[in-house]
């Protein structure tokens, strides 16, 4: 799966966002590990401009935009490109656009392992354990009504998420002794990120595509993850082809359903490079010239592609005054 000059589907690895001593946020207040096709951003160029100045900035560094007028966004913006283009040729390719985004989502890694980290193990020890974790995140629960823990919102339960929680934490904790090193806290953090943890990352993906609680995942159930339609509105051209997409390449044992073997080959592409897909599409969107490289004047000319729109987030890389 690449993302060669045409709309593909690209799978958005994004990090659920943990739990935090504050309370648990509901799911669609935080986001999954797997926001599973890129076909509905296809769908929604607002949605696609979000996409790539995340990938491009890293997660974490996303502020609001409107915080930045145009100019001075522009002129950031040629800061980050003056270290993105290593040898200084002038130009930005394949691979220094590559080893860009891959900095800043293993940035936005380190940076959120070790917020957490530091947020449940104040005193630094070498493993935070699972009592800890669970009081500082869960621990509102118990005083909460039997009751009310049984009780669902919108599919979203506290309940449900501890128990998400305790299970991928018992994947991550390697050695059994149900405490995490920074390593398998990492895991636990970032599963996609992990082999490891894939089985998890498929498991919870199925969850929560999986409305009718039957373990498999249906047309109807993979078309309403990405599009939320009405009945009277005749559905997107790219929503009548990820049908077909999932008839024709998903539904291998064509059984109408998708197994988690499936979602597992759907999710987790064996032969997919997240940053040169993201990379090789950054470029197709900028380089006027079809050189197959860009220079700074075409990534300022593209610079709502790189980073967004006054409806969407840009990053703390633009409001970062020492970088600038």
């Amino acid at each position: 799966m690449n993302y060669n000059c045409q709309p593909l589907v690209l799978f958005l690895l994004l990090t659920l966002v943990t739990l935090v001593l504050s309370g648990v946020p509901k799911p669609e207040e935080s986001k999954r590990v797997f926001d599973h096709d890129f076909a509905q951003h296809m769908g929604d160029e607002q949605h696609s401009k979000q996409y790539d100045h995340e990938q491009f900035l890293g997660e974490d560094q996303a502020k609001t935009f409107d915080q930045l007028a145009p100019e001075e966004s522009r002129r950031r913006l040629g800061v980050i490109v003056d270290k993105i283009d290593t040898n200084k040729d002038g130009f930005v390719d394949l691979g220094e656009l590559k080893a860009w985004i891959q900095f800043t989502q293993r940035r936005y890694i380190q940076d959120d392992v070790e917020r957490q980290w530091r947020s449940h193990n104040p005193d630094n020890n070498d493993t935070i354990h699972w009592d800890t974790y669970r009081k500082n995140v869960y621990g509102f629960m118990d005083e909460m009504d039997p009751v009310d823990l049984e009780k669902e919102d919108n599919g979203f339960s506290y309940k449900a998420m501890l128990t998400r929680d305790r299970r991928r934490w018992s994947v991550a904790d390697r050695d059994g002794d149900d405490a995490l090193t920074r390593t398998e806290f990492t895991d636990f953090l970032h599963p996609e990120e992990s082999e490891y943890m894939r089985d998890v990352v498929v498991a919870e993906t199925v969850e929560d595509i999986d409305k009718d609680n039957d373990g498999k995942i249906s047309v109807e159930e993979y078309i309403g993850d990405m599009y939320r339609g009405t009945d009277d509105n005749e559905e997107p051209e790219w929503v009548k082809h990820e049908r077909e997409t999932f008839k024709t390449f998903r539904d291998k044992d064509n059984d109408g359903f998708l197994n988690n073997e499936e979602v597992r080959d759907w999710i987790i592409p064996h032969d997919f490079d997240h940053a040169e897909a993201e990379s090789k599409h950054l470029i197709y969107e900028a380089d006027s010239d079809s050189d197959e490289k860009l220079t700074k004047e075409e990534i300022l000319e593209k610079y709502d592609v790189f980073v967004g729109s006054q409806a969407t987030d840009f990053g703390e890389a633009l409001v970062r005054h020492d970088e600038f």
